[in-house]
């Protein structure tokens, strides 16, 4: 029987906080403890933490909804999900990585800049991943970078990730570098990511990959990727598609110097 938690989300006054903002207090042996939504390195040290926050408190359903248009997009195309190598990028604790396997996927690695995922994975999903690297994808160390090009990558997933200072542009760009022409993207992303309003740099250059020569989308879908403190849905897109070339080292920069 997993260990059960108890939480308390903030009173009414303090909600409508952005998602990097938003918090609950953890109650254990009578002391209430802040943590951020965010606060990943320490909530994962925590067994069934997360899952009972995320995915039964808020009702996060986003690995599975990738997952499946993951497997929609390669049926339709006749693509052995078998034989798929898969990055698995901001793994967090391996619930990509566990729906990813219940496809069939032949190799899994997790990839993530806290330890404390890593360990989390291993300790809750200790059969998903295949190797599980920790690391700034903004600044690989070159012998690292050389481990996962020998693992010829075909598909990046990266699911309740990107954005929100999470996973930076050039970490993103990084591991999008790794994936083999004809390679599989499958992410999801804030629905306001794809307003021309947003001028964050992560939104521009999704904007921009969309819209590129480098990649055709197979799949975008507007869906509910949890609900908020208030239990009001927070809706995302899921996106599934294919690169079709390789992606120039310059791309960030065009991308910058387009957004000024």
């Amino acid at each position: 029987m997993p260990h059960r938690y108890r939480l308390q989300f903030p009173a009414a006054q303090e909600h409508n906080l952005d998602q990097d903002q938003a918090y609950f207090n953890l109650v254990e042996d009578g002391t209430q403890r802040k943590y951020l939504f965010h606060d990943y390195d320490r909530i994962y040290t925590k067994p069934g933490l997360y899952e009972q926050l995320f995915y039964e408190r808020l009702k996060c359903n986003s690995p599975q909804k990738v997952a499946k248009l993951l497997e929609v997009s390669l049926i339709a195309e006749w693509a052995n999900r078998n034989e798929l190598r898969v990055l698995d990028l901001g793994a967090g604790n391996g619930m990509m990585a566990e729906q990813l396997r219940n496809l069939g996927v032949a190799r899994i690695v997790g990839a993530d800049i806290i330890p404390e995922a890593r360990e989390a994975a291993y300790r809750d999903r200790p059969y998903v991943y295949d190797d599980y690297v920790v690391a700034d994808f903004t600044d690989l160390p070159e012998t690292v970078t050389q481990d996962l090009i020998e693992w010829r990558f075909d598909c990046l997933t990266s699911v309740a990730a990107l954005g929100f200072g999470d996973i930076p542009p050039l970490a993103f760009f990084s591991a999008l570098k790794l994936i083999e022409t004809n390679g599989w993207v499958a992410f999801n992303i804030k629905e306001t990511f794809l307003d021309r309003s947003d001028r964050t740099g992560f939104s521009r250059m999704v904007r921009e990959l969309i819209f590129s020569e480098y990649m055709d989308v197979h799949i975008l879908e507007r869906y509910t990727h949890r609900l908020s403190m208030e239990g009001v849905p927070l809706k995302y897109y899921a996106l599934v598609g294919r690169l079709t070339a390789a992606i120039p080292d310059d791309f960030l920069d065009r991308v910058e110097a387009n957004g000024n």
